[in-house]
């Protein structure tokens, strides 16, 4: 049976998983941040203001404090011991938290409506670097290394009839670093498509603005090849009465890291943030998301979903929901459920939920991972289903909640058959 936790909100309220004491499964050393006596590596000299007008918050919180800069030097190199990085096999990264990412960046074709306006642009570009500014030492070298990036814009009071599909295709796997920006200009209405294919080693950011009035879906999809390694860091802006739905899709690659946030700018923003993903073996799929509450009368919800197969599937879930002194109002929710459908799958599973006030609407979090509910399956095979279809059924069922979030036929489509393909690998 699926157990399912949940908690109520509270004041700073840490996960209820403990941290571990040890080692990765690559060997890099844990810290046993939790003993006593030991140290937050978020707090203290974390939480001081650092250059360009990141890292200022409230000292010894996981969220507020968090260092971000431009500059690379100002990330110490990773050990394993950092809470962002505990979980992460570094020596899968490839090379990029070390190395100088010179290779050739994934292609970027982008296909869509004739309103639409795609910019290939320097470093230089005034509209780089304000949705976000670098949170790890990974996106913070794609930051030093990107040649130019690519800038998606849909004009004002615009709204696309069919999606923009941006197709992002690897080509080399030499160590490279990404920079995409989309922006939706005030009142318009657009789904924009990620679609992330091939053979890559890539640090990618991506920064996403929605205006004022604006309702943007960005759907981001990782269907790499078996020898793809992939850290995106995807930050949203979100302004007054504004919209965005984010929906995160991994699939395939070898090690896939994504780090979406939305930040609220002003009152009246709503952000709707979904995820699926499905680990074979050998994979890791790691997903580390942050809703920032830093205005009054804003919403969010969450709803992240996994499925898990074979010896060394790993996947992870970090969930980070601030709501800051100032966020009178809020209502917010997050949730995380996994389904292991073998042995040998591990999920780690850690919703945090911050509150730096009272006054609001509602704040909540939850997390479950099990195994295949024993109830579900007696439902169907007592009307006759075979065991195998009817396990079938329950994962189809399970991953689908997210699926249809996707509001886009044709992907909703091919994201079943991709499932469909994943549980034909094994007897689930």
């Amino acid at each position: 049976m699926t157990e399912i936790t949940t908690e109520k909100a509270r004041i700073g309220a840490p996960s209820a998983q403990p941290f571990i004491d040890g080692f990765t499964e690559e060997g890099e050393s844990l810290s046993p941040i939790n003993a006593a006596g030991a140290k937050a590596p978020l707090a203290g000299a974390a939480a001081k203001s650092h250059s360009h007008g990141g890292g200022v918050g409230v000292p010894d919180s996981s969220r507020a404090g968090r260092l971000t800069s431009y500059k690379l030097a100002d990330f110490k190199p990773l050990t394993g011991m950092e809470e962002d990085w505990r979980f992460t096999p570094l020596k899968r990264l490839r090379g990029l938290h070390s190395e100088v990412l010179s290779g050739a960046a994934p292609t970027v074709v982008v296909t869509g409506p004739e309103e639409i306006t795609v910019e290939s642009v320097g470093r230089d570009d005034r509209r780089i670097g304000t949705a976000g500014i670098p949170e790890d030492r990974v996106s913070a070298n794609a930051w030093e290394n990107f040649a130019g990036a690519t800038v998606v814009t849909i004009p004002s009071e615009f709204e696309a009839l069919t999606e923009v599909s941006v197709d992002i295709e690897g080509t080399s796997l030499d160590p490279a670093a990404q920079h995409l920006v989309i922006v939706a200009e005030k009142f318009s209405k657009a789904v924009v498509v990620l679609n992330h294919r091939g053979s890559a080693i890539v640090s990618e950011n991506v920064e996403i603005i929605v205006e004022d009035g604006a309702s943007l879906t960005v759907i981001t999809l990782q269907e790499w090849n078996d020898d793809a390694v992939h850290a995106s860091s995807q930050q949203a802006k979100i302004g007054r009465d504004a919209k965005l739905k984010h929906v995160m899709v991994s699939l395939g690659g070898d090690l896939v890291r994504v780090t979406p946030s939305a930040r609220f700018t002003a009152p009246g923003g709503e952000a709707e943030m979904f995820g699926l993903y499905f680990a074979d073996a050998g994979q890791h799929l790691e997903q580390r998301l942050f809703v920032d509450h830093a205005v009054a009368n804003c919403k969010s919800n969450v709803l992240y979903k996994g499925a898990l197969q074979g010896r060394n599937a790993h996947a992870v879930w970090v969930g980070d929901v601030l709501i800051r002194k100032e966020a009178e109002g809020t209502d917010t929710y997050e949730a995380n459920r996994n389904l292991l459908l073998t042995d040998g799958a591990r999920a780690d599973s850690v919703p945090n939920l911050e509150i730096e006030t009272g006054l609001i609407e509602g704040a909540g979090h939850a997390s479950a991972t099990g195994r295949m509910d024993d109830e579900h399956l007696f439902y169907l095979m007592a009307r006759g289903i075979p065991e195998d279809v009817a396990r079938r059924l329950v994962v189809r069922g399970f991953l689908n909640e997210i699926i249809q979030q996707i509001k886009v036929p044709s992907i909703e489509e091919r994201l079943t058959e991709a499932v469909e393909h994943e549980l034909a690998l094994t007897d689930n």
